[in-house]
């Protein structure tokens, strides 16, 4: 699992993560549900992208998420895109599509 995505990253991560190695990151990390063909969570990318740029030191991970996909159904994920802010591998708070930069500043205000 890549672990270094610091700051904003444009990419969804294909890999299988398990909640395991999820709880067993290390500070505070943006974990953002979605899909690269959503049409919400293209359109919440450009908040995203700007208020992570306030936070240039937070890790942000792109979940591919759908069907058979094991980790968005054990974080409940109903809705695309969903942040969830964890901090030492918890769940710290969540965020379900966001459309203004303000949303995701005010998620990202809840870092420790």
């Amino acid at each position: 699992m890549k672990t270094n995505d610091i700051g904003f990253n444009a990419n969804y991560s294909e890999e299988a993560f398990t909640f395991d190695q999820v709880s067993e990151l290390t500070g505070d990390v943006l974990l953002e549900f979605g899909t690269p063909w959503c049409g919400h969570c293209q359109a919440a990318t450009p908040a995203i992208r700007e208020a992570l740029a306030e936070h240039s030191e937070l890790r942000h991970i792109r979940v591919y998420d759908g069907k058979g996909k094991r980790l968005g159904r054990l974080f409940k994920v109903k809705l695309w895109p969903t942040l969830v802010l964890l901090h030492e591998g918890d769940e710290v708070a969540r965020l379900v599509r966001p459309v203004s930069t303000d949303e995701v500043r005010q998620l990202l205000s809840k870092i420790s």
